[in-house]
């Protein structure tokens, strides 16, 4: 099924684009951001989408496209945006920067009017030629030099930064821990992985907290038991992961298997459903979330909207996790923006879809991200503070705090 124009393009090689040509697809933008051609249709307003479907963080990239790819159909099932509809290639770049450099350039050429990436280490590797290029950027990422327009003018954060997250887990943890305790960071190796670390340890002393800190870069492999001595030796209560589910579950595993009496508290990318999944029910039971994009446990009116699509194509939304949601909302996010430009103007462009967003005021997101609301403006491109806390039980993600913030 697929009723919209959308073009779901090559993904595992990722290097071959076979967008069609609908209306202007010139490459020097005329026609593609939404314009009205001469015959009097409403031409597709285009965009690309930089995907990580099988590298390093696939098991969530993956979910994560498929949930912006449905949002896509499901808006343009809808009419599109004021009739206009969304013209989508997606594509795998398995986690490698040249990679997603090279599908950047391929987009620009042919005339997108805002890019969907993913990754810490591309969308910071991109963010100069994104302001050049007058692009408007949304990712996965959440690094919070991303949200400052005056380093990412281009670049806009939906949900709270890796760093605004660690503070709110640094809050959970120094409030467990009843003012005292030792906190071992696992991360990526990576820059998505490094990105919160120094403001975590900022964090602890800017707040005056009784908290010990040390980070742990998380080597590829089997198991994470070496890791897990030397954060023994730290005297470690609590794990930070900066990860992705699969490794997070592992980490998991490896507390159960060796008896110790440590909590983990896993920040957005391993705090999902594939988490408890992957580790098993009894392995992840008690472990705590910090997640900003709402899962479906958590039944916000946007997973009523959610739910009557998917029934439509014959899917249950029980059987998506949060980065699906996440997809989804974060795709919805654009598509108001857009939505905001076409109000005002005749044609989506770069320059007029960033001055939407900063201008337009509070986004509605139905619940689904954070407080419910995001919000832009010039002086800052971070959507939100807010984020859900949630404790594994159970196999399932459980609400324990709505809106926490740093």
């Amino acid at each position: 099924m697929n009723r919209s124009i959308l073009k779901v393009v090559a993904a595992a090689s990722a290097m071959t684009l076979a967008l069609a040509a609908c209306g202007n697809d010139s490459g020097d933008g005329d026609g593609g951001g939404g314009a009205t051609d001469g015959g009097g249709d409403a031409t597709p307003i285009k965009i690309g989408i930089i995907a990580d479907l099988t590298g390093a963080t696939g098991d969530v990239g993956t979910p994560y496209n498929e949930g912006m790819l449905a949002y896509i159909d499901y808006r343009n099932a809808d009419g599109g945006i004021d009739g206009h509809p969304i013209d989508a290639a997606s594509n795998d770049y398995a986690y490698e920067v040249p990679k997603a450099e090279q599908l950047y350039k391929q987009y620009v050429n042919d005339g997108v009017v805002a890019i969907q990436g993913w990754g810490t280490g591309d969308t910071e590797a991109l963010r100069t030629k994104v302001a050049n290029d007058e692009l408007p950027f949304m990712s996965g990422s959440f690094a919070e030099p991303l949200a400052d327009p005056e380093e990412s003018p281009y670049n806009f954060v939906v949900a709270p930064t890796y760093s605004d997250q660690m503070r709110i887990a640094l809050n959970w943890i120094n409030e467990d821990s009843g003012g005292a305790g030792e906190v071992a960071v696992f991360h990526s190796d990576s820059p998505f992985g490094q990105a919160p670390v120094a403001d975590g340890e900022a964090w602890i002393d800017e707040q005056g907290y009784d908290l010990g800190y040390a980070s742990y870069p998380m080597p590829t492999g089997a198991n994470f038991v070496g890791l897990l001595s030397q954060a023994k030796s730290q005297g470690a209560e609590y794990i930070v992961i900066q990860h992705v589910a699969s490794p997070a579950a592992q980490v998991a595993k490896d507390i159960k298997d060796q008896g110790l009496d440590m909590k983990i508290v896993c920040l957005n990318w391993c705090a999902n459903e594939l988490f408890i999944t992957t580790a098993g029910d009894e392995a992840a039971e008690g472990h705590m979330l910090v997640q900003p994009f709402a899962p479906v446990s958590s039944e916000k009116p946007g997973h009523v909207t959610i739910s009557a699509y998917l029934e439509e194509e014959g899917e249950s939304i029980d059987d998506k996790g949060a980065a699906w949601v996440q997809g989804w909302a974060v795709m919805d996010v654009m598509a108001q923006g857009m939505a905001k430009v076409l109000e005002e103007e005749d044609e989506v462009t770069g320059p007029a879809l960033k001055e939407a967003l900063e201008t337009m005021g509070a986004i509605d997101t139905e619940g689904l991200i954070g407080d419910g609301t995001v919000e832009f403006s010039a002086e800052s491109h971070r959507g939100s503070t807010s984020s859900g806390v949630y404790r594994a039980e159970g196999g399932a993600m459980v609400e324990v705090e709505a809106g926490a913030t740093p």
